[in-house]
């Protein structure tokens, strides 16, 4: 089929390359023509596994290009799927205008009978209004349609999780629409959950906050647990035998980060107050959340007097490992409160550095100075502390003895439980994690 993908962020690029590797001719729209000259390259404008290979391949198949002419990419198209960006607000609502940009260009710019897909996370009740404000800006008199289609990929892992997803959730409320999706996907051979658009738009939301609430609830056990005496490791382990609750999602840290989690909750939490209901677990997700980031920026702080003019090592920036997204990550609450402190930070990162330096260019930063480094050694090198926030390859390689001879003062933030407590005491290293 001839699908136009909207966007090339996450959502939209992955989307339309797994697109292109199934079989289908896909074209992908975006308004940057240098983003657009750096696809037809093969070149990733996200770091993302697997998926420029991907590019590469389907763009010399002729399967798949990329393009800034949105009229001609959708005026044909037989799908059209919607992938932009959809922020938070200030009040925790999400942005919706590039939805309705693309909306717009799309009912001013179809020739042909098409189905519209969303696949941006949208509020319950938004392709309703897509789809209605679709019809306001029709042109031509054709049949156009507007179908839900949830992404649940995650970062790092994208592509892996696009191809073989453990099922497709399609929302639509005709069977013409519902044929459409079914035929896209069905090259994939996965499971097909076929609902409701507003049902659709839920499991999105359900389904990332189920999961937001499995990590905050097991950061709040793991404080509890250093308050008693056990160790959560060793909890999260017992758990991950019960069925029930499965084994994902148990290890606790200095909370979640990324796109989704931050955004979903507080988006769905503003949805039930529109509703006049409180939604007091997701609620109670966030604010846990919240206050996890800076759970190691406080337990040092009781430890040492001050940051100031302290060499301040500092492992990984990004929010998870195998992405450069920055986005609701750890370090961007953490590195302000030392820098404020006047600490001179050394951050290592193997992907995430050139966006870090956007937000804090090496050097003088208020009262404190930051440089970037190409090794988690030159971080470790004469430092007085080291905090661990992203749990890198790189950064779990690294010894305990490592710490012992590198620093100038062992002492370690360990954010992600990387480390067994007894190797980094038998190394005469002071260790402190999280939940033990």
């Amino acid at each position: 089929m001839k699908i136009a993908v909207a966007g090339t962020g996450y959502v939209g690029l992955v989307a339309g390359v797994c697109f292109a590797e199934k079989g289908h001719n896909v074209v992908c729209v975006d308004i940057d023509e240098a983003k657009v000259r750096t696809m037809k390259k093969g070149i990733s404008p996200i770091y993302e596994a697997g998926l420029e290979d991907l590019m590469k391949k389907n763009f010399k198949a002729k399967r798949l290009d990329y393009t800034v002419d949105f009229k001609k990419a959708y005026k044909d198209a037989d799908a059209i799927f919607i992938g932009v960006g959809t922020p938070e607000q200030p009040d925790g609502s999400a942005n919706l205008s590039h939805i309705a940009t693309v909306a717009r260009q799309i009912a001013e710019s179809v020739e042909k009978d098409c189905l519209v897909v969303v696949k941006s996370t949208v509020p319950v009740g938004t392709n309703d209004k897509v789809e209605q404000f679709i019809h306001d800006f029709l042109i031509n008199d054709v049949k156009v349609e507007v179908a839900s289609n949830p992404e649940f990929l995650a970062q790092g892992s994208a592509v892996k999780d696009t191809l073989q997803a453990a099922r497709i959730i399609i929302g639509t409320e005709t069977k013409w629409a519902e044929d459409i999706l079914k035929k896209i996907y069905k090259p994939f051979n996965l499971p097909v959950v076929s609902v409701s658009r507003r049902s659709a738009e839920m499991i999105k939301y359900a389904s990332n906050d189920f999961l937001a609430l499995k990590i905050s609830y097991m950061n709040d056990i793991a404080n509890l647990c250093e308050l008693v005496g056990a160790d959560i490791q060793d909890v999260a382990k017992g758990m991950s035998y019960d069925e029930r609750i499965g084994s994902k999602f148990l290890n606790a840290g200095i909370g979640y980060g990324g796109s989704c989690f931050p955004k979903d909750t507080k988006a769905l939490e503003y949805l039930a107050k529109q509703h006049g209901y409180k939604l007091r677990t997701v609620t109670a997700a966030i604010d846990v959340n919240k206050d996890q980031k800076t759970l190691l920026f406080k337990k040092a702080s009781k430890r040492l007097i001050t940051f100031h003019k302290l060499k301040v090592a500092f492992l990984g920036l990004t929010f998870k490992p195998g992405t450069d997204d920055l986005r609701e990550a750890p370090s961007l609450d953490n590195v302000p409160l030392l820098l404020e402190q006047g600490a001179d930070i050394y951050a290592y990162d193997p992907v995430g550095i050139d966006n870090f330096k956007n937000l804090y260019p090496e050097g003088k930063n208020g009262k404190g100075t930051i440089y970037y480094v190409s090794k988690p050694e030159d971080a470790l090198k004469g430092a007085n502390v080291c905090f661990i926030i992203t749990e890198w390859d790189e950064i779990k390689k690294m010894k305990p003895s490592d710490f012992k001879k590198l620093m100038r003062t062992p002492l370690v933030y360990d954010g992600r439980n990387i480390y067994s407590k007894n190797e980094m005491l038998k190394a005469e290293v002071e260790y402190h994690s999280v939940g033990r």
